[in-house]
């Protein structure tokens, strides 16, 4: 449905408004991993997986660990381990269709992001898995991605969205997911069942 406005179609439009970027931003991607990009990964406790399939249909989905989650297992290749889940696996399918992925790893507290695209591959019985042990459990599925591209990401979105400062936070601003459930997914159990469901069985089943 086209809702008006004046579509931008070629990069000339698009440089035409925002401009060109300067070279250091321009030239800043890499195509290794360096000491700071492993430090970095060493300290993000999540990260965002962006995917599409063979049609572009496009997908991005969280994943969280402990810091450090996503290990290293060369200057060109990392490795995200995969915990249960919905069993949905969007992300995964994707992957099967189109290798081509893009990852954003946040620190907490932090504005700047660090970047990295690549290309996915699913595994099991991953011969690094144990290092991913994560409260007795390992993995089951990895995603493994090898490296095009990494580059660190400037903090003005955390900024201007004020992420960080608890006084911005309003948790209650939306319905808590056990109202939204019962009203889009799950219209017949309790909201009291719910409310169980994604507090106490939610955070009793994170590995296993």
């Amino acid at each position: 449905m086209d809702h008006g406005g004046i579509p931008v179609t070629t990069a000339a439009e698009l440089e035409e408004i925002i401009g060109r970027p300067l070279p250091a931003a321009r030239d800043k991607s890499r195509a290794r991993l360096h000491d700071l990009d492993r430090q970095w990964l060493a300290a993000s406790p999540l990260c965002f997986v962006s995917t599409a399939d063979a049609a572009g249909n496009a997908d991005v989905s969280p994943k969280g660990d402990p810091a450090g989650f996503a290990i290293v297992l060369d200057e060109t290749t990392i490795a995200i381990p995969e915990r249960p889940g919905n069993r949905r696996a969007d992300g995964f399918h994707n992957v099967l269709e189109n290798p081509n992925v893009g990852l954003l790893f946040v620190i907490p507290g932090r504005g700047d992001t660090l970047r990295i695209n690549g290309r996915g591959r699913l595994l099991r019985d991953a011969p690094y898995a144990d290092r991913m042990q994560v409260r007795g459990h390992e993995p089951e599925l990895v995603l493994e991605v090898a490296i095009d591209e990494v580059f660190s990401h400037c903090s003005k979105a955390f900024l201007r969205s004020q992420t960080w400062k608890p006084e911005y936070w309003n948790p209650g601003a939306a319905p808590r997911r056990a109202v939204i459930a019962q009203i889009l997914e799950r219209p017949n159990e309790s909201i009291e069942a719910l409310d169980a469901y994604y507090g106490r069985t939610y955070d009793a089943k994170l590995y296993g």
